[in-house]
């Protein structure tokens, strides 16, 4: 079985974010600063980390696939906090 190959738009255009008040994620800079390689900013497959000039790391929830990677690739004890969405809040991956 093979399967046609489709735009990145084309995928992302299936995927619905329901924002919660509450961020599933919360990164703590004070633990960040002293980071060197920020593997979170380049794993990301959302692109949701933004490097700060203070060594601190820019984190924006809203549009986040859930999908862990930043929490599990980080090499700093207590920099990212990772949970679920409240219940009926996050991302919805529908058919396209």
């Amino acid at each position: 079985m093979s399967y046609a190959e489709r735009a990145f738009d084309d995928v992302l255009s299936t995927v619905e974010f329901h924002v919660g008040e509450r961020a599933h994620i919360t990164v703590d800079n004070s633990v960040c600063a002293s980071c060197t390689s920020q593997v979170c900013v380049s794993a990301c497959p959302a692109d949701l980390f933004v490097p700060m000039a203070d060594g601190g790391i820019l984190f924006n929830y809203e549009h986040c696939f859930e999908c862990g990677t930043c929490y599990l690739l980080c090499d700093k004890p207590g920099a990212i906090t990772w949970t679920y969405p409240d219940g009926g809040h996050g991302v919805v991956f529908t058919k396209g």
